[in-house]
């Protein structure tokens, strides 16, 4: 199957009408405008989604809950010093007290600070694997060396977040599906009503030896262009709309909004909707000015 874009211009003569009555160029402006949008938050939930796995795996938080401060302290240094000497922990750092301070205060208040407050102790350890077995040997080390120690897996309690987000990704990749079938749905529309007006122009080029095919092209070349004008412009109108949303979730300072990025390769997706949008829009017309050639003709 022979697709054009770009139209000759005896065919524009034939076939188009008055600039301002071709509402498709504008249909799929809106169309891409939307499409674009839901893209875009797919493609940053996905990276979000994927660098928020990265960083859990492998990542504990260990607590001493020790009431007794020496005890707690000798607990700590003991289980930091087991730690660090597995092969398979990059690092165990204990978490500053001030910080642990200012993470209270919302439910403390100015308490949070009291020297005099039994505080848990917090190491962040980081493994090189976040196996189970691992796990497991980073558990055993820390109750010999603090019995009444606890450990968290970061990836446990942040799962969630994570299914959630992976299933956001996928709300909008079924939503871009829908956008595209609702896009070829208004291609044979609009194509079977353009049919219809130029019913007489269609006869007579019959008339002088036009193939149905021939025709066909006509209408394609026309819907080909429409889409691919529109969408551009509506691509780069939620382009700069989702350029203009990273750069104020880059102003809240949060590590889980800040993951909420595009990359290059996202921005070329995003810059390959018009073409492909005009290719199903071509096929949609294609198969919907034959499918009516042989009922009118």
């Amino acid at each position: 199957m022979k697709i054009g874009f770009v139209t000759a211009a005896a065919d524009r003569r034939l076939l188009d009408e008055r600039r301002g009555t071709r509402a498709m160029m504008w249909i799929m402006a809106i169309m891409l405008f939307l499409t674009a949008l839901a893209a875009a938050l797919g493609l940053a939930t996905l990276t979000a989604t994927t660098l928020l796995d990265r960083q859990l795996v492998g990542r504990l938080t260990v607590q001493i809950v020790e009431p007794s401060a020496p005890l707690r302290t000798a607990q700590t240094a003991a289980t930091i010093a087991a730690l660090r000497g597995m092969p398979f922990v990059r690092d165990a750092v204990e978490v500053d007290r001030d910080r642990l301070a200012r993470l209270l205060r919302p439910w403390l208040g100015a308490d949070g600070a009291d020297p005099e407050l039994p505080i848990p102790a917090m190491i962040d350890v980081d493994l090189a694997s976040g196996t189970s077995a691992a796990v497991a040997a980073v558990q055993a080390a820390v109750m010999r060396a603090a019995p009444s120690a606890r450990v968290d897996r970061h990836e446990s309690w942040m799962s969630p977040v994570s299914s959630f987000m992976r299933l956001v990704t996928w709300l909008t990749a079924g939503l871009v599906a829908l956008i595209a079938a609702a896009t070829a749905a208004v291609v044979i529309l609009a194509t079977r009503a353009s049919l219809e007006t130029h019913r007489e122009t269609i006869e007579v080029l019959h008339m002088l030896g036009s193939t149905d095919v021939q025709l066909a092209r006509l209408f394609q070349r026309r819907i080909a262009l429409d889409t691919l004008i529109g969408g551009a412009a509506g691509t780069v109108l939620a382009g700069l709309v989702a350029a203009a949303m990273g750069a104020r979730l880059a102003t809240l300072g949060s590590d889980l909004l800040d993951g909420l990025t595009l990359g290059q390769r996202d921005w070329a997706l995003l810059a390959m909707l018009p073409f492909a949008f005009a290719l199903l829009a071509t096929v949609a017309a294609r198969y919907a000015v034959m499918g009516a050639l042989r009922k009118i003709l």
